[in-house]
């Protein structure tokens, strides 16, 4: 039996790779409901949560914004866009006044290039990532709302 918790943590940062990026980051400050990056964009880098919260958002087919969790200090987001030099997938806002330490696209992948040691770290946190995507998409098929109703001409009566 497995001692992991059912409901994984974001993926987080650690420690000694985070002690390895201090020297190209750079922070920035975020009021309550600033847009660290929006969905459709193109990728500027990575973001980690130094302090504060950050709601992750995706866009529904009605084009509201569906809450996907509530990222921490040590957080890191747009790992996943970095690394693919995708645009990114989701909306990141500030959910309080927030700082995070930012680290550019080129930046990042030069310092992987370099950082054996640190590149399998990276590659650690995407599986995580991937993994509480899988556990997500499992509860969400689990408990897929109410059923819907069937159309009149298939009722039963």
């Amino acid at each position: 039996m497995s001692s992991k918790p059912l409901n994984p943590s974001p993926v987080k940062l650690g420690i000694d790779l985070w002690e390895a990026l201090r020297g190209i980051k750079s922070v920035r400050i975020f009021p309550k409901g600033a847009v660290l990056f929006q969905q459709g964009t193109p990728v500027n880098g990575v973001y980690v949560v130094e302090s504060g919260q950050v709601r992750v958002l995706l866009p529904t087919a009605q084009r509201r914004l569906q809450l996907l969790e509530v990222a921490g200090p040590g957080t890191i987001l747009g790992l996943s866009e970095t690394m693919s030099g995708e645009q990114y997938r989701v909306t990141a806002e500030a959910a309080d006044n927030t700082t995070v330490a930012f680290i550019a696209r080129e930046s990042f992948v030069g310092f992987l290039r370099d950082r054996c040691d640190c590149c399998m770290q990276v590659v650690r946190l995407l599986s995580e990532d991937l993994h509480g995507l899988y556990y997500k998409f499992r509860s969400i098929s689990a408990h897929p709302g109410r059923p819907k109703r069937r159309p009149a001409d298939q009722q039963l009566h």
